[in-house]
């Protein structure tokens, strides 16, 4: 950040333990570089946060949420961080919904009184061009072996895009998959341009799936709100199950619904954690 002030306030929220630290520019702008996002998400010298958010005006929607993940790079879209600054905006305006700009779209959110928050992640994209891949392939069943070997015992996978990129696998046995060892080579496979967020999924029932995360510049999160998202489409096309699961991740349970029409719903908790203050030495890289 060039010029930093010396302190800026910030809020702390998470949604199923996927936790942001949310910064408001809408009075004036914030610039962050990768190494202030960084430090900032830094858990033992920072605040700490799976993902940095900042809110900033908007001329078509209640806010536009920039969003950051903990290793400094801008992504397009978080579906827990929507639900969470939906809930804010919301409180601010005193309405049940709002409309939220991203850089993956706009999105539409509302609340039923019950603590539970819906964002609409709008239509999941399939193709191999969306998702990003490298080449042309069946999204269905991607092959991710190289020189025609496998590079994990991982090899199927279905690739999906709700406003980020993500490869969706579904096996036997969750917690049987070490994937703090095959997240990392599996985000930055030379399949995906853009890298990909990484879910390890096991179906239940027609409307129940277990799920594990890997998410790209983060690594093992308690949640993700468009890997669900991700997953639930991606087991209703192979017709695993039905267009409506509940997605158990390590932090709880999210709800998503795939309408006809293609867009995405996702329903889960928002939670604020604490407030606090920015001290412009972190931003300097001067802090201790």
């Amino acid at each position: 950040m060039s010029e930093p002030p010396s302190t800026i306030p910030f809020t702390k929220m998470h949604g199923l333990g996927n936790d942001f630290v949310v910064l408001d520019g809408r009075m004036g702008a914030i610039s962050l570089a990768a190494d202030d996002v960084r430090r900032i998400a830094d858990r033992k010298r920072g605040v700490g946060c799976d993902q940095l958010i900042v809110v900033e005006r908007s001329d078509r929607a209640g806010a536009f949420m920039r969003v950051y993940n903990a290793d400094g790079g801008e992504v397009s879209a978080c579906g827990n961080a929507a639900r969470c600054l939906a809930n804010t905006l919301m409180d601010e305006l005193g309405a049940d919904a709002v409309a939220l700009d991203t850089a993956a779209g706009k999105l539409e959110a509302s609340r039923d009184g019950s603590g539970m928050v819906t964002v609409d992640q709008g239509p999941a994209r399939t193709d191999w061009r969306d998702i990003p891949l490298a080449r042309d392939m069946d999204t269905l069943h991607m092959d991710l072996s190289v020189g025609g070997r496998a590079v994990t015992a991982l090899n199927d996978a279905v690739g999906v895009n709700v406003g980020n990129p993500h490869a969706v696998f579904f096996v036997g046995d969750v917690d049987s998959v070490d994937l703090a060892s095959v997240g990392p080579g599996l985000e930055r496979h030379v399949l995906f341009p853009e890298r990909a967020n990484i879910s390890i999924a096991r179906v239940r029932t027609r409307d129940s799936i277990r799920v594990r995360v890997w998410e790209r510049g983060v690594g093992i999160t308690s949640a993700c709100g468009t890997a669900a998202c991700a997953v639930a489409v991606a087991a209703a096309r192979r017709r695993l199950t039905d267009r409506s699961a509940d997605i158990h991740l390590d932090g709880g349970i999210l709800r998503v619904r795939w309408r006809e029409d293609g867009h995405v719903l996702m329903t889960g908790p928002v939670a604020t954690s604490f407030t606090g203050i920015l001290d412009g030495a972190l931003l300097d890289g001067d802090g201790s």
